[in-house]
């Protein structure tokens, strides 16, 4: 896409040609006189439902869309009122009350009352929506037995409207990062009447997040959604804290290549690059190092095995592929020492958690386990195919790894790059045998990287199951101790890596170029950007 056609009649207008003499106001200069930030997203959305997005890349457009009944704090990562303007919780943490800001309205000025919450949550939490993050409500009195099908009374679950601001949920067992999770897109509220005027409740898929049609109660309305072009979102008046908001306009441009992101950068025409390519980090530190950002972000990249397929059904055979990962160089020769290597699934310090180094590098182990399970020098071992999405990171890591594995165990493996929609699909139904895949935290607790692979959990997408990690994730979460609950953690996650579903490979961070221009753009943790807060400035 060539970015000057896809520009708003708004923005095209304001573009300003200065004499011949003179250099061309870029596209981006021109944005902040029409207050419009101008965004490399990654990819393109898979939908716009918040209850079903699962992709980081979907949260930065809902993120403007919606709001929850908390936000995260950027600078901090802690929950911060967002459509409720206080929260009380009971002295043994089993009930939280969450206050609702009067006035509050959806963006075709019908009241927004604690019901379009309650609703919500049902929505999420019914078997056929099948919503990949249902599991985040299960610290809710009677969620999990409603979601799993055991109990279908709505009524039983510990959600209660008090009166149109109130809302109170009873939980099974404490839940001390509760706050946080509230601020989850999949507790973002949706529109009962929109909904169902496009279909049952519980349907996927229907046209109820299309721009005609969509009513939210974020910051801004969904304007334009042209599929591989272009998200245009506008400033909402009906929002409660419109006066503070600062932009009129966010463009999201869904951009799979990084080093198309970044020639758009480079002519003006974007703000924000998601991504830079780690060989290039040199390059801007020696010669715009004002306009590079190396952000820490809480992520964790990995590989994914399908348990169900042959051989990987061979906890042998997963541990080999493991160590024989060589997460040192990849780090530091592959990622240009733009990642640290990471040898368990959740990142060092995440809420003063850090697990014990389950995964490491270990070629002639790795050789022996895989002759233990019948492919002695790699002898008879099927070419197994890995996937990935259409990005320059994942397709450098996985090179290397393929290359790792030829070395170090005598196979070969193929690398299959899928448009990002087939790819998030493959993974969901277990249509794949490998998978490169990220997961960038959603609030700052290790819960979140950990209950990603319990039994229940709609992104385990592995098709491991295990018990006994069950249990010990289960016993951590009714425990407010926080030392014998990451101790049990730690026990949990040790159990992970030796099962071996997957196999840890970085940590992340957010490597991207920002103009100067952009104020309230702040480092954040967990990748949270709250763009009314956001302005530009000459």
């Amino acid at each position: 896409m060539k970015f000057a056609l896809a520009l708003p009649a708004v923005l095209a207008a304001a573009l300003v040609f200065a004499p011949a003499c003179a250099r061309r106001v870029t596209p981006a200069e021109a944005a902040i006189a029409t207050r419009t930030l101008l965004l490399g997203n990654g990819a393109e959305p898979q939908d716009l439902d918040p209850s079903i997005c699962t992709a980081y890349t979907d949260y930065n457009v809902l993120i403007a869309l919606f709001e929850g009944l908390t936000c995260i704090d950027e600078a901090t990562s802690e929950p911060v009122p967002g459509m409720a303007s206080s929260w009380d919780v009971t002295p043994d943490g089993l009930v939280y009350t969450f206050h609702l800001r009067p006035g509050l309205v959806w963006s075709n000025g019908d009241p927004l009352t604690a019901e379009d919450f309650a609703y919500t949550f049902r929505r999420v939490l019914s078997p056929k929506l099948a919503a990949e993050y249902a599991y985040l409500y299960y610290p809710i009195r009677n969620a999990e037995a409603y979601n799993t099908g055991r109990i279908t009374d709505p009524s039983a679950l510990g959600i209660q409207v008090v009166d149109p601001l109130t809302l109170r949920l009873t939980l099974g067992a404490p839940c001390p990062y509760l706050p946080s999770i509230a601020a989850h897109q999949a507790w973002f509220p949706v529109h009962r009447a929109t909904i169902e005027k496009f279909g049952a409740y519980d349907r996927r898929g229907t046209a109820w997040t299309r721009p005609e049609n969509m009513v939210s109660n974020g910051p801004f309305l969904l304007r334009t959604w042209a599929p591989h072009d272009r998200i245009v979102v506008e400033k909402n008046p009906r929002y409660w804290d419109a006066a503070h908001n600062r932009l009129n306009r966010v463009i999201f441009f869904p951009n799979e290549n990084a080093a198309s992101d970044e020639a758009d950068f480079r002519a003006g025409q974007i703000h924000i690059t998601f991504d830079l390519l780690p060989d290039h980090i040199a390059l801007y530190r020696r010669d715009d190092p004002q306009e590079l950002r190396i952000d820490l972000l809480s992520e964790s990249d990995f590989l994914r095995f399908n348990v169900l397929r042959r051989p990987l059904n061979d906890e042998r055979v997963r541990q080999a592929l493991s160590l024989a990962i060589d997460r040192r160089a990849l780090s530091a020769d592959v990622l240009d020492g733009s990642r640290l290597p990471a040898y368990a699934l959740t990142p060092p310090n995440t809420a003063g958690y850090t697990p014990d180094a389950g995964a490491r590098y270990d070629p002639a182990a790795a050789r022996r386990l895989l002759a233990a399970a019948g492919f002695p020098g790699g002898r008879g071992f099927p070419r197994l195919e890995v996937q990935l999405w259409n990005d320059a990171l994942s397709s450098k890591a996985v090179q290397a790894i393929q290359q790792m594995w030829r070395e170090q165990l005598g196979i070969d493996v193929a690398i299959i790059a899928q448009e990002f929609r087939v790819y998030l699909d493959n993974q969901r139904t277990l249509h794949y045998e490998i998978s490169r895949s990220r997961w960038i935290g959603d609030y700052n607790d290790p819960s979140n990287y950990l209950d990603m692979f319990l039994s229940r959990s709609g992104n385990n997408q592995t098709g491991w199951t295990d018990a006994e990690y069950d249990r010990l994730n289960a016993e951590a979460d009714r425990l407010l101790d926080q030392r014998r609950r990451y101790a049990l953690l730690r026990q949990a996650e040790a159990r992970l890596l030796r099962a071996a579903p997957i196999a840890p490979l970085f940590y992340g961070s957010r490597t991207y170029l920002i103009k100067t221009y952009v104020k309230g753009w702040v480092p954040s943790l967990l990748g949270i950007h709250r763009y009314q807060y956001v302005w530009l400035e000459r």
